[in-house]
C-alpha cells in the first residue's frame, strides 16, 4: 500500500469513527501524526480540549460525553502508535490503563487532566522509540534518568554511576549527540515541566520551583526567564488554563 493510500485510509477511518467531517481533517491528522512521531512540541501546539466544538455530542450527560470522547481519542492514539512502531501489547495495555482511569473520574476537571496526561504519555513513549534510532543507549538512559529525577538534585556523577560510565565520558557524549550540555538540558526540561505546572495546576510558583529542585525562588525566576522571556508569575497570568476557557463557554451554551 502506498503512502497516499495509507493516508486516504486513515482519513476514511477518522471520518467514520470520530466524526471528523465536523472539523478539518488535516489538523486532526497532523495531531495524531505528531503523537506517532513523539513530537511533544507539535502535540502541545495542536492539542485541543476534550469534547471541544466540532467533535460532536456522544451523550447528553456532560461527564459521560467527555468519557466517550476520551475513549475514542485513546483508541485512535493507540492505533497510530502501533502503526508507528510501538509494540501492540504495550500500546493496548497503556490504552486499557487510561480507559480504566477515565471510568473512575468523578468530575469534568478530572477527565480533562487525564486526557492531557494520556496524550503526553503516549507521545513520550513514542519519542523514546524514535530517539532510539537517533541517540546512543547511554544518552537515552541519561535522558530517562533526568526525566525521572527532575524533582531532585541531578549531577553528572550520579548519572555516570547509573549508566556505569565515567562522568567525563557521558558529558562529552551527551553534548556531542544532543548539542547541549547536561546542565543545560536539565534546566530546559525543568522549565518545560514548570510551564506545564503553571498552566494546568494550582500550585504557587514558589512551590513549583521547590518541587523541581531549584536552589531558591530567585534562581527559579532567573532560569525560567532565561528560557521563556518572562517570570513564572507572568507566564501563569498569560497562560493559566487558557485552554479551559472555550470549554466553559461551550458548556454554558448547552
Amino acid at each position: 500500500m502506498s503512502q497516499t493510500e495509507k493516508e486516504l485510509s486513515y482519513k476514511a477511518f477518522l471520518n467514520r469513527e470520530y466524526g471528523f467531517s465536523h472539523s478539518p481533517f488535516e489538523k486532526e491528522f497532523e495531531f495524531y501524526d505528531c503523537v506517532k512521531k513523539g513530537d511533544t512540541d507539535g502535540v502541545e501546539r495542536l492539542m485541543t480540549p476534550l469534547g471541544s466544538s466540532g467533535t460532536g455530542v456522544l451523550s447528553e450527560d456532560p461527564l459521560r460525553n467527555l468519557k466517550y470522547h476520551f475513549v475514542v481519542t485513546v483508541a485512535l492514539i493507540t492505533r497510530f502508535c502501533v502503526e508507528g512502531g510501538m509494540e501492540m501489547e504495550t500500546a493496548y495495555t497503556l490504552s486499557d490503563l487510561y480507559i480504566l482511569k477515565a471510568d473512575k473520574c468523578m468530575t469534568e476537571k478530572d477527565i480533562h487532566a487525564l486526557h492531557r496526561e494520556a496524550i503526553l504519555e503516549f507521545t513520550r513513549q513514542m519519542n523514546r522509540l524514535v530517539t532510539a534510532d537517533v541517540y546512543s543507549k547511554p544518552v537515552i538512559m541519561t535522558m530517562d534518568y533526568i526525566y525521572d529525577h527532575l524533582h531532585s538534585r541531578i549531577n553528572e556523577t550520579e548519572i555516570a554511576e547509573y549508566i556505569s560510565l565515567s562522568p567525563s565520558y557521558i558529558s562529552r557524549l551527551f553534548k556531542k549527540e544532543v548539542g547541549v550540555s547536561l546542565s543545560t538540558y536539565v534546566a530546559i526540561k525543568r522549565v518545560e515541566t514548570a510551564q506545564n505546572m503553571l498552566k494546568y495546576s494550582d500550585y504557587p510558583p514558589a512551590d513549583i520551583g521547590n518541587y523541581l529542585a531549584f536552589t531558591s525562588h530567585s534562581h527559579f525566576i532567573s532560569v525560567f526567564r532565561k528560557y521563556t522571556g518572562m517570570t513564572p508569575n507572568e507566564f501563569r497570568k498569560k497562560y493559566y488554563r487558557d485552554n479551559w476557557g472555550d470549554i466553559k463557554r461551550n458548556s454554558t451554551k448547552k
